[in-house]
């Protein structure tokens, strides 16, 4: 049977800001209310990072409305959520984050066959001159895109 995937959120800005060495999938530990809140796409990962704590990948200033039934059951918008990946790969990021420059960034959140998921990203931060240079480059292409269109 083919998984379904339904993309509720992504972090556009991410790309921009950082350049991506690896990606991995995991699970996220969530209230029933949470993803409800998700499932109606009221979630922002703009300002959201990841990290490890002795030994657990944690999300950090994900920000999931909260669910208009919800009431007592609501949790707050922004905590700390615990992400579910294997030990492996927690040791593994402990060790390439503890090296200069790495970050632990998501890129989208959504549902797999009715699990959420998230994308998260090894990333390394990137400088004023990396987002100049990434931007001439567009530029470049665009020209060249622009001008095959007019002389053909």
């Amino acid at each position: 049977m083919a998984e379904t995937i339904k993309i509720v959120a992504k972090n556009r800005k991410a790309r921009h800001d950082f350049l991506i060495e690896d990606t991995y999938e995991v699970g996220l530990v969530l209230s029933g209310t949470e993803v409800k809140s998700i499932r109606q796409g009221k979630v922002s990962l703009k300002e959201s990072f990841a990290d490890i704590y002795e030994g657990e990948a944690f999300v950090y200033q994900m920000h999931i409305d909260p669910y208009e039934q919800g009431n007592i059951y609501n949790k707050d918008p922004l905590r700390i959520r615990k992400l579910l990946m294997h030990k492996q790969q927690i040791r593994k990021l402990t060790g390439l984050k503890q090296r200069e420059g790495y970050t632990l960034i998501p890129l989208t959140l959504y549902f797999k066959d009715n699990h959420v998921k998230m994308e998260l990203a090894l990333a390394k931060g990137k400088k004023l001159y990396d987002k100049r240079h990434a931007m001439a480059e567009r530029d470049a292409d665009r020209r060249i895109q622009k001008s095959m269109r007019h002389s053909g």
